[in-house]
C-alpha cells in the first residue's frame, strides 16, 4: 500500500484546525484512557489500520493491560473487565459511528445520559467525530501503519 496524498503537507491550515479540536478533547476533563479506548473501537469499526496502531501503541505505553486492549472489539460480551464509563462510551461511539444507520436513539441517548453529565457526553461526542475524521482522512490517502514502515 502506498499513501496517495500527504494531506498534512498539502492541507496544513486543515490539519491545524483539527489539532485545535484534538488539544480541547485532550484537557476537556474526559479521562486520557477512555478517548483513546474510543478513538481505538472507532478505529475498529472504520477498518482504519493506521489509526488501529496508533492507538493501539498508546494505549500499551498508558500501561493498559493487555487483555483489556485485546477485549476492547467485544466489549460488551466482556463482563468487567471495562468499567461502567468506558462501556457508556463505548456503546456511544458505536451508535454515533453508525450514525446513517443507527440515527441515534433515544434509548442510547438516554443510556449515556445516565453516565456522562452534558458537557461529558458533548465532549465526548466531539471526540468521537474527530477519530472518524481522522480515519476518513487516514483510510483515504492510504496512511501507512507505523508497523508497516518498521518492517
Amino acid at each position: 500500500m502506498t499513501q496517495r496524498i500527504d494531506y498534512t503537507k498539502t492541507s496544513p491550515a486543515g490539519v491545524k484546525a483539527l489539532g485545535g479540536i484534538y488539544a480541547y478533547i485532550a484537557q476537556c476533563g474526559l479521562e486520557n484512557t477512555l478517548i483513546e479506548l474510543v478513538n481505538l473501537r472507532v478505529s475498529q469499526i472504520n477498518g482504519c489500520a493506521f489509526c488501529l496502531d496508533m492507538h493501539t501503541r498508546d494505549l500499551l505505553k498508558k500501561g493498559l493491560n493487555p487483555v483489556k486492549l485485546a477485549l476492547v472489539q467485544v466489549w460488551n460480551e466482556s463482563g468487567n473487565v471495562f468499567n461502567e464509563r468506558e462501556k457508556a462510551a463505548l456503546a456511544w461511539a458505536e451508535i454515533v459511528t453508525r450514525v446513517s444507520e443507527t440515527h441515534v436513539p433515544d434509548e442510547a441517548f438516554e443510556a449515556a445520559s445516565a453516565v456522562f453529565e452534558d458537557k461529558e457526553l458533548a465532549d465526548l461526542t466531539m471526540a468521537i467525530g474527530l477519530i472518524n475524521a481522522y480515519n476518513r482522512l487516514a483510510i483515504s490517502f492510504r496512511n501507512v501503519p507505523q508497523e508497516a514502515i518498521n518492517a
